[in-house]
């Protein structure tokens, strides 16, 4: 019987290599850093619309002087001119003002019926039956389309306009309200309810506040709606009656061939628009759902 020795290599411990901490702060990259101008005016919302329009309104001179024919399609340049004149002796004034105030009744009793039907709607099951059988059957019913009935019914003047304004903005706002009740939380609702809230004092603390985005917006959609019937119904009455706004005042330079002045109506119906939408409906926005913290 043999015998093997064998030798074990002893195992040296591991030595874990020596490193030093530098206690020095090491260098970092900025994070916070002084916005530059460009980056600074980019930010601005008004100014990057102004610089739209400003692009659009060369173009829209550029392409004016390179047709050169003021009578088929005048440049900016005449179309302000033109602007210019109509509000220096008053006449862009008066018209705008009778269609602002028809445009005013029409809007407000729209806003009201589309409140009244609204809050019966979120009542009870036959209320809200009641609100969309009229919406599917009335909404996609152009306002213009009433306009023959509206002569029968109302004769020549304001009525007939209002009535089509109305019925022009009636459903948008109804249908956005409506939405906008609906997803309403069962939770608010029932906050309502448990303080004795129920009907019109439930719409008015609960369920306007929480819906109020969609009812903004179906107030925006209306008032788009509203005045574009307007025009296009002064248009017509306006011929019908001799009267009207700044619908027959387009028309009239139209039939004189004063193209310049058309587009000053035309500049001027852009231009109250706008002031609406960026002035009127975004200070509301920013004094409702932007401080309520309910959009960004």
């Amino acid at each position: 019987m043999t015998t093997s020795n064998t030798v074990t290599t002893p195992i040296e411990p591991y030595a874990r290599p020596e490193f030093v901490l530098d206690t020095q702060r090491p260098e970092t990259t900025e994070v916070l850093r002084p916005l530059s101008l460009f980056e600074s005016l980019y930010r601005l919302g008004w100014l990057r619309k102004t610089v739209i329009l400003v692009v659009l309104a060369v173009i829209w001179e550029i392409y004016g002087r390179w047709l050169n024919n003021p009578l088929l399609f005048p440049s900016f340049s005449d179309t302000v001119h033109a602007f210019g004149s109509g509000i220096y002796s008053g006449v862009l004034l008066e018209r705008a003002a009778v269609s602002l105030q028809t445009l005013l009744i029409g809007y407000g009793l729209g806003i009201a019926l589309a409140a009244l039907l609204t809050t019966v709607a979120i009542s009870s099951r036959i209320g809200t039956d009641l609100l969309e059988t009229l919406t599917s059957m009335f909404n996609p019913l152009p306002a213009i389309a009433l306009l023959p009935l509206a002569l029968i019914w109302f004769g020549l003047g304001t009525g007939s306009i209002i009535f089509v304004l109305v019925h022009s903005v009636l459903w948008a706002v109804a249908l956005n309200t409506h939405g906008g009740f609906r997803s309403v939380s069962t939770t608010l609702r029932m906050v309502g309810q448990n303080y004795g809230l129920k009907g019109f004092s439930l719409v008015g603390a609960i369920l306007i506040p929480a819906a109020f985005p969609s009812i903004l917006t179906g107030l925006k959609v209306g008032w788009a709606f509203a005045w574009r019937t307007l025009i296009a119904a002064e248009l017509v009455f306006g011929v019908s009656s001799g009267a009207g706004g700044l619908g027959w005042y387009i028309f009239e330079n139209r039939n004189q061939l004063e193209t310049a002045n058309v587009f000053a109506g035309l500049f001027f119906v852009i231009l109250i628009g706008l002031f609406v939408e960026n002035f009127i409906f975004a200070t509301i926005e920013k004094r409702t759902i932007h401080r309520w913290g309910m959009q960004h």
